[in-house]
């Protein structure tokens, strides 16, 4: 177990690594999963927030951000049906841990405001896996889970990041 332990703290506090401190704005787009799977075609998003460096490894921060799903329009023979778009408004705090100095992994968690009628939105969590494309610019993987009363929306997603550096980072 101590060896293990020793292991963990080399591998987080020994490699030369980057946080990526200052404001940031996202952009996001992917595809509905499970409840909404059937109602929603695809959808997009965008997040601005802030992150400051614990550290060389761990980056904390704040996040809002806006989730608009596209609904899905069937047509039965001369019956057209038109559900309602999905809108969310996520505020979550932010995580963020380097282990290298192109690839960092962490959680959006908070809450998402339902802004569509109908929805009152609930218990928001985005796991994110990320790699830097450039000194400012993220690509990300994530996983998108909104906890609603009776169903939940879940969505995989593919992402970009740039990173406006603070002063104090630069």
């Amino acid at each position: 177990m101590k060896h293990t332990l020793y292991a963990l703290t080399l591998i987080l506090f020994g490699f030369s690594t980057h946080a990526q401190e200052g404001f940031k704005l996202g952009i996001q787009g992917g595809l509905p999963l499970g409840d909404f799977n059937d109602e929603v075609s695809l959808f997009v998003g965008a997040d601005v927030g802030y992150m400051w460096a614990l550290g060389e490894v761990v980056d904390l921060g704040a996040t809002a951000g806006f989730i608009h799903g596209f609904a899905e329009t069937f047509q039965e023979e001369s019956v057209s049906v038109d559900l309602p778009n999905v809108q969310f408004l996520p505020l979550a705090a932010s995580i963020r841990i380097w282990p290298s100095n192109s690839f960092s992994f962490g959680i959006n968690a908070g809450t998402a405001l339902g802004i569509n009628d109908g929805n009152d939105g609930g218990l928001y969590y985005r796991p994110i896996v990320g790699f830097l494309l450039g000194p400012q610019t993220e690509l990300n993987l994530s996983y998108t889970g909104i906890q609603l009363d009776e169903r939940t929306w879940t969505s995989a997603n593919l992402g970009v990041i740039y990173t406006f550096p603070s002063e104090r980072s630069r």
